[in-house]
């Protein structure tokens, strides 16, 4: 009798040892392959046991409206909008963004451009010499090589009516004509000067205001002029 409970109790012991024992890593393990599950679940939602799946007259999800890429059209009116700025800032003109930019741009190209009478070149030049080579390069125009004879071959216009491109000529009393210029706009005009090369100056400076003698206008330059104005008015 004696035995037969210490039999009994040996197998309880056996049984509660098997039910209750696990073992020491066994969270650690639970905790490994419970994460790529999760990982799988997350990512393929439809095929875990739990997921549901849409109903049929669900839409799907319309993707978030993004900007879309600019045009052409566009990329290039920005890059005309930094161009006139530039000029704008370099030339001290307050610009309507429809003038002439290869007028613009050659006139900045020159500007810093040494005095140098009789010249007419990237190193040096005089009055006349800055504007005969302003005027082939942006009109395609060849002017007579003086300011005198600039003179009498341009239409002369009102101080008032002066517009882009015409020639605003100066001379002391009743000298002769001794000096030539671009107008610009503004009251400002490009030259050459004996006393800075290429610059942009005021009419309104006491000197120019009180030599300035007539304004003369080339009749091709004026016509290329209207051309890209009413090609930017049909751009626009």
């Amino acid at each position: 009798m004696k035995h037969s409970i210490l039999y009994c109790l040996a197998a309880a012991s056996l049984a509660l040892s098997f039910f209750f024992e696990r073992p020491a890593d066994a969270s650690a393990t639970v905790r490994a392959s419970a994460a790529p599950a999760v990982a799988e679940a997350s990512l393929f939602p439809a095929l875990t046991t739990n997921a549901e799946p849409a109903p049929a007259h669900t839409k799907p999800a319309a993707p978030s409206a993004k900007p879309g890429a600019p045009t052409a059209a566009e990329l290039a009116a920005s890059r005309d909008s930094l161009t006139y700025h530039y000029y704008a800032q370099t030339l001290g003109l307050h610009l309507a963004f429809d003038e002439n930019k290869d007028l613009l741009r050659t006139v900045t190209d020159w500007i810093g451009t040494p005095y140098s009478y009789g010249s007419n070149s990237r190193h040096g030049t005089d009055c006349s010499g800055f504007v005969t080579r302003v005027f082939h390069e942006v009109y395609g125009i060849t002017l007579k090589r003086s300011s005198r004879s600039m003179f009498t071959t341009t239409q002369h216009v009102a101080k008032s009516e002066m517009q882009t491109g015409d020639l605003v000529f100066f001379r002391r009393g009743h000298g002769p004509i001794y000096h030539v210029g671009i107008y610009l706009k503004d009251g400002k005009f490009a030259h050459s000067a004996c006393n800075g090369g290429v610059m942009v100056s005021s009419l309104s400076q006491p000197y120019y205001h009180r030599n300035f003698y007539a304004a003369g206008r080339v009749r091709a330059a004026e016509e290329a002029n209207e051309t890209l104005a009413a090609a930017t008015a049909t751009a626009e």
